[in-house]
């Protein structure tokens, strides 16, 4: 951690708002595409970047090690997308970005790629929340095995079997998905 990050915090700790928000920018970027990568909605994601930092900044004081600030904020991003999945999971709705709807591609390898692209969303939204998260922390996010277990509070040898599961699972989705095709 930089010494910049540390004394950020530090002061943010003690109430100092401009900190925080220095804080913020440096984050929410991650932060935005982790949430997205969960809940594979725009607005939702959104909702849950603000939330996290809103929790984070309410719960700064409860952070023991500065240096563990940014698995700290991700378990708390986390633990929102889990609440919002499980949520949506109730009453499941198709959500749609215009924004990527509008533009046509204009060669067959983009065709393909954003085929691949939709079946895999498809794919990773029928995993059970907790395969999916322990895929977009290390295959999306590139968080190593320890560290999503760090953020994820469980041991190393349950967050590798997780993958191995959820990969295979999505696997079979993918392979299904091309059977309907």
């Amino acid at each position: 951690m930089d010494h910049e990050l540390q004394q950020l915090i530090v002061n943010a700790k003690k109430g100092d708002q401009d900190s925080f928000s220095k804080i913020v920018q440096k984050y929410k970027g991650k932060v935005y595409r982790h949430a997205f990568a969960m809940v594979h909605d725009q607005m939702e994601a959104e909702d849950i970047t603000q939330e996290a930092f809103v929790k984070a900044y309410f719960s700064l004081h409860h952070l023991k090690q500065d240096y563990a600030f940014a698995s700290w904020l991700t378990r708390i991003v986390t633990n929102l997308c889990y609440d919002r999945i499980k949520k949506a999971e109730k009453s499941p709705v198709l959500h749609v970005d215009p924004e990527k709807t509008e533009r046509l591609p204009n060669t067959h390898s983009e065709v393909e790629n954003a085929q691949l692209k939709m079946n895999l969303q498809f794919a990773m939204q029928k995993l059970s929340a907790e395969h999916r998260t322990v895929i977009v922390l290390r295959d999306v996010q590139g968080f190593s095995y320890q560290e999503v277990a760090d953020i994820l509070e469980i041991p190393a040898g349950t967050v590798k079997s997780r993958i191995n599961m959820a990969r295979k699972e999505l696997r079979r989705e993918l392979m299904r998905g091309d059977r309907d095709a």
